[in-house]
């Protein structure tokens, strides 16, 4: 029966490794990496139910299929108990034994997906969760905190670089699905003729390449969250199977004829308009709503400068860290500029911006000659006066304006109101008068 499995599977493409014994498949375990153990139940000295045991010691993510050659199914029933995957009786038909050795091997190629996933989810995001000071971004993720429990889809909108993958990752860390995987992939980064392939797998033999059955990311993601980052840029061919996917939360692998289901949140991102794509007829209506249940849209940097510090305070501890350089602080100089440009990339032009000005900073301290041309160039700093092609509220750009100017006399001054109101041109009273209005009334050094 060994050599029988042995010819059968190693014909199936697998590595195959034998053992006389259960004691010599001790050693083997010990001594190697092994995906599946098929073991008789009864054999002489250790049984099979005691070598499942030290299986489990030994390789926790090794699965194990016991075989039994006896009518009764009892001592296979109480192997499954004890951890086995699944049994085989020594009489059953070849097709079967193919099929359940398929099954086991998909299973522990999808656990180890998961695996990894999960090493990606607990490793720190590529931007930061910073505490927000802006009221644009505290509506934000109060809007994410209220809707993360739920099922219900999200489309995160705006524009490139300002953290839409942070929220989605921040909207299944707060859901009852953080413990299951967070899959993010890029819709516009994948050749249209592999998209669906990577989405709902495909079957051995479904196209040129395709030498083994392989699960898509769907499957993957199951009981956890999928993130399809740039969603505006999904063919509309695949939209179709799309829309079917998250109606009926079933799909066919590419080459396949049986449904799969899966229990899968979907979380979207985009930096188009997609009422506009709809209405041109590029993107289909029917998947826009079902996406858009709820939008959390994300504002520009340049809409919410009172979180360009703490953007900046943690980018400078990140790089000072990964690149060795004992650089901890910001010139004040610096910082109004830094304040002042209008980050047409977001946040991701901010990180950027910073990684290079820990790397030639010649100090503790970032000073401007570290900063790129384009913040120190004329117009690289936006004033009042700047209006955005959308059109603004007035009250809110004037008070974002107060506000950066009140922070920048503040610091410059050390935290000395009364210094600050001169520089400004201001009574001391006035000063403290728009710091209550604006939320920003805390006691400075001439207070004490």
């Amino acid at each position: 029966m060994q050599e029988f499995l042995e010819i059968l599977l190693q014909r199936e493409g697998h590595d195959v490794v034998t053992c006389g014994t259960a004691e010599e498949a001790v050693v083997a375990l010990e001594s190697d990496d092994y995906q599946l153990m098929i073991s008789d139940i009864r054999m002489p000295g250790m049984d099979g139910l005691e070598l499942l045991q030290r299986a489990r010691e030994l390789a926790p993510e090794t699965l194990v299929i016991m075989l039994t050659a006896h009518g009764t199914t009892e001592s296979a029933v109480e192997a499954m108990r004890h951890g086995a995957y699944d049994y085989l009786t020594k009489t059953c038909p070849v097709d079967e034994i193919r099929m359940v050795v398929g099954r086991a091997l998909e299973k522990h190629e999808l656990s180890d997906e998961n695996r990894r996933l999960r090493r990606q989810v607990d490793a720190p995001p590529s931007l930061p969760m910073a505490s927000p000071r802006s009221p644009q971004m505290l509506d934000v993720l109060e809007l994410v905190r209220q809707v993360a429990p739920t099922r219900t889809n999200l489309l995160i909108t705006g524009e490139s670089g300002t953290g839409k993958e942070l929220i989605a990752r921040a909207a299944h860390a707060m859901s009852d699905r953080k413990d299951r995987p967070f899959v993010a992939v890029n819709c516009g980064a994948i050749p249209e003729n592999l998209l669906e392939s990577e989405l709902f797998g495909h079957m051995k033999g479904a196209f040129t390449g395709a030498t083994a059955n392989k699960l898509g990311l769907f499957e993957v993601a199951d009981g956890g969250t999928l993130f399809l980052d740039e969603i505006g840029e999904l063919d509309p061919a695949l939209q179709v199977k799309l829309l079917r996917a998250i109606q009926q939360r079933t799909f066919k692998r590419v080459g396949g004829t049986s449904d799969v289901r899966v229990d899968v949140r979907i979380v979207c991102a985009t930096n188009r308009n997609l009422a506009e794509d709809v209405r041109a007829g590029r993107f289909r209506e029917d998947l826009f709503y079902r996406l858009n249940v709820i939008e959390v849209p994300i504002p520009p940097l340049r809409e919410r400068r009172e979180d360009i510090p703490e953007l900046v305070g943690f980018f400078l501890r990140r790089f000072a860290d990964s690149l060795g350089r004992e650089v901890g602080a910001v010139d004040p100089a610096t910082m109004e500029i830094l304040e002042g440009y209008a980050y047409p990339g977001n946040v991701r032009e901010l990180e950027n911006v910073i990684e290079r000005a820990v790397t030639l900073a010649r100090s503790d301290r970032i000073t401007p000659d570290c900063l790129p041309a384009a913040l120190l160039a004329p117009g690289g700093a936006t004033t009042a006066a700047d209006l955005p092609d959308d059109g603004a509220d007035l009250e809110t750009l004037l008070a974002d304006y107060e506000r950066r100017l009140l922070g920048q006399a503040l610091r410059r001054c050390g935290g000395v109101k009364k210094h600050a109101a001169s520089l400004l041109g201001i009574t001391f009273r006035s000063l403290r008068y728009r710091l209550q209005k604006l939320d920003m009334d805390t006691p400075g050094p001439d207070e004490r």
